[in-house]
């Protein structure tokens, strides 16, 4: 079963959890003769929106790419998250509100055998269905299914929360309705928070995680004939779309036919492993005994010996077009790169004259 099945079929399984608990409470709620039960039980089955959300950006993100869209719909999962964050933080704000008004102006709870049976049956059911959704939703990396997950467990906080405050009153007789409901309201607040800000991220673009950049890193470097990995950049366009691009290091002597080989090599195995559309650019590394080489071992070292400099490469060097040119990544504490590559131009070209020198500035795209 492929991952949109998973999390569809998840999502089912919690639409399921809610109405046959809703049903459970309807059923009490006749035999007893109570409205809040019944009225419990309808909530119970808009407990199941957060489910029906996931499960139509689910299906709305296997669209077909397009001509205006040619990367597919893969975003729209983070929508469906986003939507149901939105939902988890609008509950945690209106039971705040209630809960506030209860602890200026308390009110007795009535509670009977029936609904403490309700309240412990709906508890177990939310715990059980919230971790199984919000794990599924992990293993899957589906923010809309961690967050619907969530949505669940904070439920059963809730009603956790009610079952405490009846415990109290009826041995103590006094009500924490309103301070146990202010607490966890605030809690479910900056959950709610937290869910909206891993979808936004996602949208926005967010780094590359080291553990993915390092294996990356290695894979490539793994391939015969590459001496050094670079400008390594992800673009997410949904959790099964990912497009790239980073550049590698290889002799000046490789021919055109090696080249063209390697970096097919390279792009079919990130694509494999990965599912990284990627794009390999190259920088030739100068060999021999020519000048060539011996600027690029001088330009290196002097560039190198900046405490601000992290990283130097791509360096080019063409007699013909009387031009020097190399990249650098400075450290993240610099802000002015046009004085840096001011600065840096100057001491190469000391070292050549007579030639055109360009520094280009790269910055770090991954953690």
């Amino acid at each position: 079963m492929d991952r949109s099945s998973q999390i569809i079929r998840t999502s089912w399984i919690g639409i399921a959890a809610n109405v046959l608990l809703a049903g459970f409470k309807a059923t009490v709620g006749i035999l007893a003769n109570s409205v809040a039960i019944i009225m419990d039980a309808v909530n119970n089955l808009s407990d199941a929106l957060s489910s029906v959300i996931t499960i139509v950006g689910t299906k709305l993100s296997q669209r077909p790419a397009d001509r205006k869209h040619p990367f597919g719909f893969g975003r729209i999962e983070y929508f469906s998250a986003i939507i149901i964050a939105i939902i988890v933080l609008s509950a945690g704000i209106t039971s705040l509100i209630e809960s506030v008004k209860k602890i200026f102006d308390p009110t007795e709870p009535e509670y009977t055998t029936v609904t403490l049976v309700v309240i412990v049956v709906a508890i177990v059911v939310k715990l059980i269905l919230g971790q199984y959704v919000k794990r599924k939703g992990e293993r899957l990396k589906s923010d809309a299914l961690i967050a619907s997950g969530s949505d669940a467990l904070f439920d059963a906080v809730i009603t956790l929360a009610t079952l405490i405050s009846a415990a109290v009153m009826l041995l103590w007789n006094v009500s924490l309705d309103g301070i146990l409901g202010a607490l966890i309201s605030v809690v479910i607040i900056k959950a709610g928070i937290e869910m909206l800000a891993s979808p936004i991220n996602e949208l926005l673009g967010t780094s590359i995680s080291e553990e993915l950049t390092h294996q990356i890193h290695k894979e490539v470097s793994d391939f015969e004939g590459v001496h050094g990995v670079f400008d390594l950049i992800l673009h997410n366009y949904g959790p099964d779309v990912k497009i790239g691009s980073l550049h590698i290091n290889i002799n000046d002597t490789m021919s055109a036919h090696d080249i063209h080989g390697l970096t097919r090599k390279i792009s079919m195995q990130m694509y494999e492993r990965h599912g990284i559309i990627m794009t390999v650019g190259v920088y030739a590394i100068a060999t021999g005994e020519n000048r060539r080489t011996e600027l690029q071992a001088k330009v290196m070292q002097t560039l190198a010996a900046h405490k601000d400099i992290v990283q130097v490469h791509g360096f080019y060097y063409s007699e013909k077009d009387n031009m020097l040119s190399v990249d650098v990544v400075p450290d993240i504490s610099v802000h002015d790169d046009a004085a840096l590559t001011s600065q840096l131009s100057a001491e190469i070209q000391s070292l050549v004259p007579d030639t055109q020198v360009a520094i280009v500035v790269d910055h770090n795209y991954t953690e």
